[in-house]
């Protein structure tokens, strides 16, 4: 689940999820084999939500491989 902002619903690759608590929810049974409770979930989704800001420019530059690195096909 890329959330950066918690704002990016629907959640999952199929688009299965509508609401970040039951993302966190899901996420938490699936992953960890945890039954969140609803305060769990909030507090979880509070710090999500909290995750706010600009991307540093470098975010997404690619690092400078060493000769004769493999590099993956676009």
């Amino acid at each position: 689940m890329p959330c950066r902002s918690g704002h990016s619903a629907p959640y999952f690759h199929d688009g299965s999820v509508a609401t970040l608590p039951e993302a966190v929810k899901v996420m938490a049974r699936v992953q960890l084999g945890v039954i969140l409770s609803d305060a769990d979930t909030r507090d979880i989704v509070a710090f999500l939500e909290g995750l706010t800001g600009e991307l540093p420019a470098n975010f997404a530059t690619a690092p400078v491989l060493p000769t004769g690195a493999v590099v993956p096909v676009k």
